[in-house]
């Protein structure tokens, strides 16, 4: 079930069932979330038709060819196509998932598409994500070293850059802290499933010297240990990443440093 941050003394109504294409026979249903925070008006699902002959194989293809075809306010993020950006993730069937790589033939019946969840919405299917980065970048996402800059490089063995994978890989789509539920009751303190694994991702590089630094700012009751174990965000990340994981070598570390 999508539960959304709705607009306060909003529910979400039934909105336009817009025409169905002249000739097609091959018609497919997509029921869109629309909410225009400037016309007052209560959150609404419409409804478009579209001749699957004439559309793409992925629910990207169906969101652009609606707005460049049937109704051009319908309003949502997208870039690259290629499942590398993260600004297509959205709610789909149920699943938080990138739009550019989620297949059609995926989805039985009706396609069902929604914002994702428990984020405040700018407008339609765009979540607004300034809260998200801000925990993103309070985990120094980058390289902090002590000793001089080399000539070249950070020399790193290639034991060590071994270490990174699974986790480098991660485009901040926010698909994975949206479908936490630890994230959705302490959003405010608990940094969600995507900082975490971001604040791995620089604990366990060999080249970084903040280790000790990085580890004491987790320190906390709620940043690192609101984390459950409930595993919705590896079971919903589109890269196929496991953030529970690197949570949980968090919590490792913090105990062996206490022995």
């Amino acid at each position: 079930m999508v539960q959304l941050t709705l607009p306060k003394n909003s529910r979400i109504t039934t909105g336009k069932t817009w025409p169905k294409p002249s000739g097609a026979t091959n018609l497919r249903a997509f029921k869109i979330y629309r909410w225009n925070p400037d016309d007052e008006a209560n959150p609404r699902v419409d409804t478009y038709f579209i001749d699957m002959d004439k559309c793409g194989p992925m629910v990207l293809d169906a969101l652009i060819k609606i707005k460049n075809e049937i109704d051009p306010t319908l309003t949502f993020r997208r870039s690259c196509r290629e499942g590398i950006c993260g600004s297509c993730a959205m709610n789909i069937d149920g699943i938080n998932t990138l739009a550019c790589i989620y297949g059609l033939d995926e989805i039985k019946g009706d396609v069902k598409i929604y914002p994702l969840p428990h984020m405040p919405v700018v407008k339609d299917l765009i979540p607004d994500l300034t809260h998200f980065y801000a925990q993103h970048a309070s985990v120094m996402p980058w390289l902090e070293t002590k000793t001089n800059r080399p000539a070249k490089e950070w020399k790193q063995s290639i034991e060590d850059r071994k270490k990174l994978d699974g986790v480098y890989e991660c485009v901040m789509c926010a698909c994975c802290s949206t479908s936490c539920p630890s994230y959705w009751w302490n959003g405010d303190r608990y940094l969600g499933p995507a900082a975490l694994l971001h604040a791995y991702r620089w604990i366990v590089d060999s080249r970084d010297e903040a280790t000790g630094e990085r580890l004491d700012q987790l320190e906390d009751p709620f940043k690192l240990y609101r984390c459950h174990t409930i595993m919705n965000c590896t079971k919903t990340c589109p890269k196929g990443l496991n953030p529970a994981k690197s949570i949980a070598e968090i919590k490792k570390m913090m105990l062996e440093r206490t022995v």
